[in-house]
């Protein structure tokens, strides 16, 4: 079946199967920030955003997608230009293997979106569902209170 679906901003009809998941489907296109993890909707490290919300691309079809705008982590920032949360997961040293920092980035991104200012309750509840072996989370929940913070132009 063909689907229609704006990736990272660019508008792309693709040909899928009924049955493919949108986590194979990105991939297979090189978007390869989408990780496969437990292919059942547990640790959140293929997080996606879906019309900005956090979804897992595991779970979803790819056929869910049509008519609707896919983001994934590539679209935030590069090594030369890395987006705030990006700069501030690094600076708070919450980065340390890597693999789950794409779905959190997302997780993080959509949360801001719609409050700019969260607790740290808050940005906790939203990373429920982002698991993380390597950090406590503490790490990763100072470095998005201060990439929100530089995000609303704080010094």
């Amino acid at each position: 079946m063909k689907i229609d679906v704006t990736i990272n901003g660019s508008k792309r009809t693709l040909e899928v199967a009924a049955d493919a998941l949108l986590l194979d489907v990105l991939r297979a296109n090189g978007l390869l920030s989408v990780k496969y993890g437990c292919r059942e909707g547990t640790c959140g490290t293929c997080t996606v955003l879906v019309d900005g919300r956090a979804t897992l691309a595991c779970v979803t079809l790819a056929g869910q997608v049509h008519n609707r705008s896919v983001e994934t982590v590539e679209v935030m920032g590069s090594v030369g230009q890395p987006h705030p949360l990006q700069r501030a997961l690094v600076d708070a040293g919450a980065v340390q293997c890597g693999f789950c920092i794409p779905g959190m980035l997302l997780s993080s991104k959509a949360l801001l979106s719609s409050n700019p200012k969260p607790t740290r309750a808050e940005i906790a509840t939203a990373l429920d569902g982002n698991l993380c072996r390597c950090t406590g989370y503490t790490k990763v929940i100072d470095g998005i209170e201060r990439g929100a913070a530089v995000m609303r132009g704080e010094p």
